[in-house]
């Protein structure tokens, strides 16, 4: 069975169109790249998945299910923002997660938090931003779920960082599970790639495995992204 099945979903926003009749489908396994320009509607389909947002019509299936409270629990959201309060120390960042998910794998999370040299007492808001964006990544990672959305994970960080966080995407999924990665840094993001979805003005434009296109096409992803949303 597929963990994300989208059937002619359409998403309107009053008069506006942000997603138009999407047909997809991710199967376990697989780490899949959701590429596009802002505003091209990746950020929108990311919500219908994790139930922050309703189908205007069609609907979206995650492991043959509508969003719902149950669906949320095999599902791990990283937002396109940090979410985590300033306030808290990372030891009460723990906490929380251990408490508001059954399959947060506590030990893992505190064993990669330590290993970048963080202190369990030290509060969020002292962190840099790259420490911060690795910390609810490590957080959001460390969870045992079916799916994971993560929303622009390496967008305005350094290059060190960004490499750190696609390690750490790679190194703590499960073949049973899926990665869904949004983004519009292809060339950075490309080499963790198993597939692609090109979006733009909220229709798909592509959906190929990285392999194909570099076989079949000749190209890297992102030399075919250019083309594809060439001005």
């Amino acid at each position: 069975m597929s963990i994300l099945e989208c059937r002619a979903l359409t998403k309107n926003y009053g008069a506006k169109t942000v997603l138009d009749s999407v047909d997809l489908t991710i199967e376990p396994g697989r780490i899949v790249g959701l590429l596009g320009p802002n505003g091209s509607g990746k950020t929108t389909l990311i919500k219908l998945a994790n139930g922050l947002l309703t189908p205007t019509s069609g609907e979206i299936l995650i492991d043959g299910k509508a969003p719902s409270r149950a669906t949320k629990a095999i599902v791990s959201y990283l937002p396109d923002r940090n979410t985590l309060p300033g306030w808290m120390t990372i030891a009460q960042a723990l906490d929380y997660y251990g408490d508001f998910y059954a399959d947060f794998r506590r030990g893992v999370a505190e064993a990669m938090l330590m290993n970048l040299g963080l202190d369990r007492a030290q509060k969020i808001k002292t962190l840099s931003k790259g420490m911060r964006e690795k910390t609810q990544l490590i957080l959001t990672m460390s969870r045992e779920a079916k799916l994971y959305l993560l929303d622009e994970p390496i967008g305005g960080v350094d290059p060190a960082t960004r490499d750190y966080i696609l390690r750490t995407i790679i190194s703590n999924y499960s073949e049973d599970a899926a990665v869904v990665i949004s983004t519009h840094l292809i060339a950075d993001v490309e080499q963790v790639l198993d597939e692609v979805v090109f979006l733009r003005e909220g229709q798909i434009m592509l959906h190929e495995s990285v392999e194909a296109i570099r076989d079949e096409k000749g190209k890297s992803v992102d030399e075919l992204f250019r083309e594809v949303f060439r001005c």
